[in-house]
């Protein structure tokens, strides 16, 4: 058995660019209705017009999810806007990497509030609406939320936290009938992975790593999938394994480097 997610209110944090943006494309083509969350407005409302090409209906909001006001009113508008919400998916999120020895305590305040208290607070605004609705959260976390390497331990940190919060949440709603899922990913061939490649001096070789439209067709399945299946954790890796010197993807030079994801 299999639901439909026509005419679903969807929320998709991180909408603009990306893994967020391929979501947001698919959920498109089965007709949800969209909720556009990131802070480049214009760049949200081309991905609203390519949803509208789709036949869906996709609306456009504005949010800082560094900032908890940004995040109370966003809550605020999107109930007034729509009432409860059927699916919630976090795509958004923040790296900054650097070694223990010079990573800066500031890089980790901002990846906490972005890649864990932010999808905290949306996940406990909207919560209500979806427990009415027996609805869906996905969170998109990394394969660095299950292990932990050399030079990134701000982000994997975070990330470790994420899969934390998602399995709490879990455990507190599937008795309501709520599903929440993971999906861990490895290198995913995006702007921000692009970015990353020219940092480590690296070539960028997209056709070798996971597509997001691969992503996408996962989480969509996973959204449609009968509810008589529980779906827990997804892991997505590139099939090319890194080259000597990365560690799942992550090379393990003392560099910095502070990269955003789509939002």
């Amino acid at each position: 058995m299999t639901s439909t997610l026509k005419q679903k209110i969807v929320v998709v944090t991180g909408a603009s660019s990306g893994i967020g943006r391929e979501i947001a494309l698919s959920l498109a083509s089965q007709g949800a209705t969209l909720i556009l969350i990131g802070r480049k407005v214009a760049r949200l409302r081309e991905v609203a017009a390519l949803c509208a090409g789709r036949g869906s209906v996709a609306n456009c909001y504005k949010a800082d999810l560094l900032s908890s006001a940004d995040i109370r009113s966003l809550g605020r508008q999107v109930i007034r806007d729509w009432g409860d919400i059927d699916i919630l998916i976090h795509s958004a999120g923040i790296i900054r990497r650097g070694e223990i020895s010079d990573a800066r305590i500031e890089d980790f305040d901002t990846q906490y509030q972005c890649n864990v208290r932010a999808p905290f607070q949306l996940t406990q605004i909207f919560l209500p609406g979806l427990k009415r609705n027996r609805g869906q959260i996905v969170f998109i976390n990394s394969t660095c939320g299950l292990v932990a390497t050399g030079g990134v331990a701000q982000y994997a940190a975070t990330k470790h936290a994420l899969k934390a919060l998602a399995d709490s949440i879990r455990d507190e709603v599937n008795p309501l009938g709520i599903r929440v899922v993971s999906f861990y990913l490895g290198r995913t061939a995006t702007p921000m992975q692009a970015r990353l490649h020219r940092f480590e001096k690296k070539l960028y070789h997209p056709d070798d790593l996971i597509q997001p439209e691969q992503v996408s067709s996962a989480v969509v399945s996973t959204l449609l999938m009968g509810r008589e299946a529980e779906v827990v954790d997804i892991r997505i890796r590139p099939s090319k394994k890194p080259h000597s010197g990365t560690v799942h993807g992550y090379n393990t030079s003392k560099k910095r480097l502070n990269q955003r994801h789509p939002g």
